[in-house]
């Protein structure tokens, strides 16, 4: 791994989850529910990494305000122009991660 000092990496980090939220509002084609079943983890796990952070650096920050830093809009805002009605499979294989 490259030598790099603490401040050059955190704006590596901070530049890769800026480039990955971009890519996640790019694609709003994509669903939560087959981000977590492929991946384990969605914009809403984001947005509650990202609160979980500001609350360790002791800044408050409200979870719909997080969701908004993640979706790049108000979360009922992306629902209602995105989000698909989950299929009886995304539904299955749910169901069945959460059994494991």
């Amino acid at each position: 791994m490259a030598d790099l000092d603490k401040a050059t990496q955190t704006e590596l980090e901070a530049a890769a989850f800026r480039t990955l939220v971009q890519h996640l509002r790019d694609h709003p084609d994509v669903q939560n529910i087959d981000l977590m079943n492929l991946a384990d983890f969605c914009r809403n796990c984001l947005s509650k990494w990202y609160r979980a952070a500001a609350e360790e650096k002791g800044i408050e920050l409200d979870y719909e305000d997080a969701r908004e830093i993640v979706y790049g809009m108000p979360y009922s805002e992306w629902k209602s122009k995105h989000q698909t009605e989950a299929t009886p499979e995304q539904l299955a294989r749910m169901q069945e991660k959460q059994g494991h």
